[in-house]
This record gives C-alpha cells, structure tokens and sequence, in this order.
C-alpha cells in the first residue's frame, strides 16, 4: 500500500515546559468564521441538488441572466461550506486557510474553483472572502483546502496596548497548577503581581516600565517544575506532534489492521542490537519493533535510538511507515490508556 503525504506531514520537537504550553490568555483567541459557496468545473462530479440548482440560478441573474432552474442539467457544480480559523490580531489583507466540504450529493471537488464566498463571523459581518482551487482529501474528495484561500476583509477590533492586567485560563482546571504559575510569575519579577482567582484563572497585573507585548513575552516563557505533568499535543490544523525529549513509552503490544506495535523490554546491549538482522518489519530501537503485515510494503529499515524508547522514537516510525495521523492518534490513545504513556495528550483541532 502506497500513502501520498498532502495534508499529512509531521514534526516531532523538542521544548520545556512553559506556562505558555497550558495556559490561555483571556481574550486573544481565534474566530469561527462560516460561509456558503458554489464550486465550478467539477469533471462531472458535483451535485444536482435543488438548493445548488437555486443558487447557480442566483449567481446568473447577478450576471442578468435569466435562466429557469429546470433547464440547469450541469453535474459540473457542487454546494459547499466553506469554514475558516480568523487568528487574532488578524489584518486586512493577511491570508488564511479555508476548508472547504460539500453539502450535496457530489461525488468529488478535487480541483475544483470555489466561487467568491463571503465568510462570516457569529455576529454576521463579513470578515474574510475566500475563493481558489481546492486540493481534496485523498480519503474523502468531498472535503478539501485552499491554503491561503481567503483574505482578510475587517478586523476584529481589540487592542493591548492600553491593557494593565493579563488573564490566564489554563486549559485544565488545577489547583496545583494555578498556584504554581503564580508563585513562578512573582517569583520571576520580585513582586506579588501574580494572583489565582480560581483553579482555572490567574490575574496579572503588569509592571508600569514595561509593554504588555514584551511582559507576555516574558510570563509565556517561563519555566515550570521539572516534576510538572508531561504534555503530547497533537494539532490538527498545523499537522504537527509535538513532545518532549523526555517522555518514554513503557511495555505494551498494539495490533491493527494494517500494523503491529510491539514494545518490550530487553536486555540487549547496543552492539548487539546493531547485529540484529531486520526481517521485514522495523527496529526503532533497543525495544521497539513496528512489524508491518502484508497490507503494508515496507522495506527493511532500522532506526536504532540506543536507549529507552521515547515517543518521538514511535512517532518517527510510523512516519516511516507512511501510516496517517488518525492511526498516530489512535495508537497513542491506545497506549496511554493501557497505562504505558505517563503523559497528557492533548488534542487541539
């Protein structure tokens, strides 16, 4: 079985950990934005729906052409909704990426060109116009992006220039956590600037000779106990895992249809694992071994890591594999839950 990487690429790197990493800041965050579109020069592989049939009939008469809805044979077109992440502190003219998935019967929108759409906030203004050709998912062609496919129309107003405090939400409600981060942060600037509301909610107040810009610069970077939780984080819009160079993977044996997982301990030293003869399958190191089944086709490989097993070891093989990332995921799921990743997964969409 052969993978073509589009959408899928990975990168494991490597960083301490920073309130930064499990904190929010209240206020800066990104915006839904929603619209309706049209797709054209479709090979015959749109949709024939009604409401796609009204709304080639509405782009028309905009043209002052005047057509009954009837007479519209094409298979050409396909409806669409069209989603897209407004950042914060976006500008007019900044570019973003679209997602793009059909609400029709189409059976593909590969290639397709997304007519200008309007995309819309909560608040029904238009923020962001997207338009381009659509590269689909290789695993679902009724779904697909337009990098940089929308331009940034109206901003979001919202400045922290004139800001005096900083509200951090962590992600996880912890009391442990929220006391942490504020004895950091005093401990930091030598002062009691810093104070938990909550188990969730940090206030703090900036020092008068300094911006808010370079003070946010400086509480997002700093570092917490070494004995704090170990984090994974898998994001999905950037296609990035990213882990620390400390998280190891303890024994456990993961079999699925097109993969197996085995991880063991051994008592091989490291000249005798470069003696090791690979046979179809993978060594990743002194206790790693990926053994493919025949629906995969990979070539002898070895990728020794010379010690303990991490999770950037596991993830570098699967890579290697050309496995996507819902078997990532689902493999790391599958290993924490039987108690053998001693760290947070979180997932961000």
């Amino acid at each position: 079985m052969k993978f073509i990487f589009i959408f899928f690429l990975f990168f494991t790197s490597i960083y301490a950990q920073t309130i930064k990493d499990i904190t929010n800041i209240v206020g800066i965050r990104e915006n839904q934005l929603l619209g309706y579109g049209l797709v054209v020069g479709l090979a015959g592989t749109g949709d024939k729906s009604t409401f796609t049939m009204q709304s080639l009939q509405n782009l028309l008469r905009n043209s002052y052409i005047k057509i009954p809805t009837s007479s519209i044979k094409s298979k050409n077109i396909a409806a669409v909704m069209v989603t897209a992440m407004l950042p914060p502190f976006a500008r007019q003219g900044d570019k973003i990426k679209v997602k793009i998935s059909a609400i029709g019967d189409a059976k593909s929108i590969n290639n397709g060109e997304l007519l200008l759409t309007q995309l819309k906030g909560v608040d029904g203004n238009v923020y962001g116009l997207a338009q381009g050709t659509i590269i689909a998912d290789r695993d679902n062609e009724t779904t697909g992006m337009i990098y940089e496919g929308a331009m940034i129309e109206n901003e979001v107003p919202f400045t922290l220039r004139d800001e005096k405090n900083l509200t951090l939400s962590l992600i996880k409600a912890s009391a442990t956590d929220a006391d942490m981060i504020q004895r950091k942060i005093n401990e930091k600037f030598g002062a009691k600037i810093a104070f938990a509301e909550d188990t969730r909610t940090v206030t703090v107040k900036k020092p008068p000779n300094i911006s808010m810009v370079r003070f946010i610069a400086q509480v997002q970077t700093i570092n917490l106990d070494s004995t704090f939780k170990k984090r994974i984080i898998i994001d999905l819009n950037r296609q990035m895992i990213i882990s620390g160079n400390e998280v190891p993977i303890g024994p456990v044996t993961v079999s699925k249809d097109n993969f197996i997982i085995r991880i063991k301990k051994s008592d091989l030293n490291n000249e005798q694992w470069d003696n090791v003869e690979v046979n179809k399958g993978m060594n990743i190191g002194d206790d790693i071994v990926i053994a493919d089944k025949p629906i995969v086709d990979l070539d002898n490989t070895m990728i020794n890591t010379k010690g303990q097993p991490k999770v950037s070891d596991l993830v570098r093989a699967m890579k290697v594999m050309k496995l996507p990332m819902s078997d990532i995921i689902d493999t790391l799921k599958l290993i924490k839950e039987l108690g053998a990743l001693d760290a947070e997964l979180e997932i961000r969409g």
